[in-house]
């Protein structure tokens, strides 16, 4: 039987976003340049006849995976809450070419980890779980999302 074995592949993308309602500098529009590193578990494959014998996924899968989810909407682009007075701001800015997120939630680095963690998890093999999520808004500055925090 093989233990089981944790890989992680970090992504990094700039993106913008305003927080609604905030009493600081960060209720204006203003950007960062993220660092996403995801971490999977699982157990490597066994079959000798596979050409990904002995790996827990491809990493070529994961970055598919997380690209799609994450960084190509995210990248490049505004987070905005739908129900905020942002919405006008974001329809203006999508007018002129401007690409948008539009999210229901507040876009703090923390409410962003949990709609990745969703997104990953739902297009991951079956075989493989998503085990944490680390999203670094700065260099200093960062949320953490783990499983084991979560009942998974």
């Amino acid at each position: 039987m093989q233990d089981k074995i944790r890989i992680t592949k970090i992504f990094k993308f700039e993106t913008g976003h305003a927080l609604n309602g905030y009493d600081g500098l960060c209720k204006n529009i203003h950007g960062h340049s993220f660092k996403l590193s995801v971490t999977v578990i699982g157990k490597p494959i066994e079959d000798l006849k596979s050409p990904k014998k002995g790996m827990v996924i491809d990493f070529s899968i994961l970055k598919e995976i997380v690209k799609n989810q994450i960084v190509l909407p995210f990248d490049h682009s505004t987070v905005l809450n739908i129900n905020s007075p942002h919405l006008e701001i974001a329809n203006e800015l999508e007018k002129r070419g401007h690409k948008i997120v539009r999210v229901d939630y507040q876009p703090t680095c923390e409410l962003m980890i949990q709609d990745f963690a969703k997104k990953i998890k739902k297009n991951l093999p079956k075989n493989i779980k998503l085990f944490s999520l680390k999203l670094k808004e700065t260099d200093s500055s960062f949320a953490e999302w783990y499983s084991s925090d979560n009942g998974l």
